[in-house]
């Protein structure tokens, strides 16, 4: 089994690599295996730049395979906020955070309401020093209300046309087939398989 490190603490993001990485022949390390490594900030502008800085980081400080993501969602209505700034859109809880999103576009009519979750995911080897990126796009639309109690983050309120059902309604296998983070992740987990043969 090759070792990979997620430079990631989010129980929630955790669980979701895990659940890709089954089958395969790749193992997941946390950061909890790293107690002295400290979380890193988020201070690009972009996902892609957040998860470069993030991998490389952690990948330098643990001389480990590593991988990291940044993500968010993006409302057509609202030019395409909050996207990077998903997590801090507002402060105390996700619900907090949807509540407001949904108070932001409680006027926009059912017709303008998409929106889509957007993720890159990074891939730093720090023996080449070599960076890679991963895009994937979960397209949908905002709801009124929340359904479901699975998933996390905005999964309430976000409607996936393609699953008949919001990615809060979904199961994990469900989600990872169509989500974001999915689509990056598998896209990663190719050329892994390339560059990294067990």
């Amino acid at each position: 089994m090759k070792k990979i490190l997620l430079a990631s603490r989010n129980t929630d993001k955790i669980q979701e690599v895990v659940a890709m990485l089954k089958g395969t022949d790749f193992e997941l390390v946390t950061l909890d295996a790293f107690p002295d490594v400290p979380d890193v900030g988020e201070p690009a502008l972009t996902f892609e730049g957040n998860a470069i800085i993030k991998a490389m980081i952690v990948g330098r400080k643990t001389e480990m395979l590593t991988i990291a993501d940044d993500s968010g969602i993006e409302v057509d209505a609202l030019g395409g906020r909050p996207g990077v700034f998903s997590a801090r859109y507002a402060s105390g809880t996700n619900e907090d955070r949807c509540r407001k999103l949904l108070k932001e576009i409680a006027n926009v009519p059912e017709g303008e309401r998409g929106a889509q979750f957007h993720a890159v995911i990074a891939l730093f080897d720090p023996v080449s020093e070599k960076i890679r990126t991963y895009e994937g796009i979960q397209r949908g639309r905002l709801l009124r209300e929340f359904r479901g109690g699975n998933g996390f983050g905005y999964d309430p309120i976000f409607f996936s046309d393609e699953m008949g059902k919001t990615n809060a309604e979904m199961t994990q296998e469900e989600k990872n087939a169509v989500s974001h983070r999915g689509k990056a992740l598998r896209k990663a987990l190719e050329i892994l398989r390339e560059l990294y043969p067990v």
